[in-house]
């Protein structure tokens, strides 16, 4: 006797690519719920901002004004219809939106895989509340390097040996203003004493230890759904 035939078509199943561009869409959806008609919004840069602006393009709202991180949000945004304007040309933020590389249980983040951890921090700090979001393989028990640098030119690689184990991005990398991008690749430690050890180098405009006062909340998405978890900023 034959065989019989499949009756369905069998279903592939999903890499861990597809999965984790799953989670990032699920996280930027729940956050993108939060924006409402006359809000002032800040968007920051990556993959995962990537699905919030497709999230956001699905909302149809029509009185949301925005302030973008980097030119590649910049220009995402106004493919999808939004409104982008200069942060000073609005002030306080209702909300900012971003990704992060890293998300550690105390709420300190990792930023800047993608030059634009200065303009982040901004607008962050603009933000009456910052939500992160993030894929699962993001949360991490302790932060590792490498942290993302803003660095001057001038004198770039004397500020780096002052450092320590840092090194400049391959193929010469631009934060948005123009300034190097580097990498500093020791060990963290505590992230509080890093983070003032690096801001206090001469030559290091921003790096890209962010701390959980400036986290409103994190959104975490996972195979079996989305975490809430609260940060550090005081709620106004």
């Amino acid at each position: 006797m034959a065989p019989s035939r499949a009756t369905a078509r069998q279903q592939p199943v999903a890499t861990d690519v597809e999965e984790v561009e799953r989670q990032k869409s699920a996280a930027a959806t729940v956050a993108a719920g939060e924006v409402r008609d006359g809000m002032r919004l800040g968007l920051g840069t990556g993959s995962t901002v990537v699905h919030l602006l497709r999230a956001l393009g699905g909302r149809h709202l029509t009185d949301v004004r925005c302030v973008a991180t980097s030119p590649a949000t910049e220009l995402a945004a106004r493919a999808m219809g939004l409104t982008v304007c200069e942060l000073d040309e609005l002030g306080e933020l209702d909300l900012a939106i971003d990704g992060a590389d890293q998300v550690d249980p105390a709420g300190w983040l990792v930023k800047g895989g993608g030059a634009a951890l200065t303009r982040e921090k901004i607008v962050a700090a603009a933000a009456r509340r910052f939500v992160v979001i993030v894929s699962a393989e993001k949360t991490v028990r302790e932060l590792e390097p490498p942290v993302p640098l803003e660095v001057l030119r001038f004198g770039v690689m004397r500020t780096l040996a002052t450092i320590g184990d840092a090194r400049v991005r391959a193929a010469q990398e631009s934060s948005p203003d123009g300034n190097a991008i580097a990498d500093y690749l020791g060990p963290v430690g505590d992230p509080r004493e890093l983070s003032a050890r690096l801001s206090g180098t001469p030559g290091v405009v921003e790096h890209g230890l962010f701390a959980p006062e400036l986290v409103s909340e994190i959104v975490i998405a996972r195979q079996d759904g989305v975490e809430h978890r609260a940060g550090g900023k005081p709620a106004v």
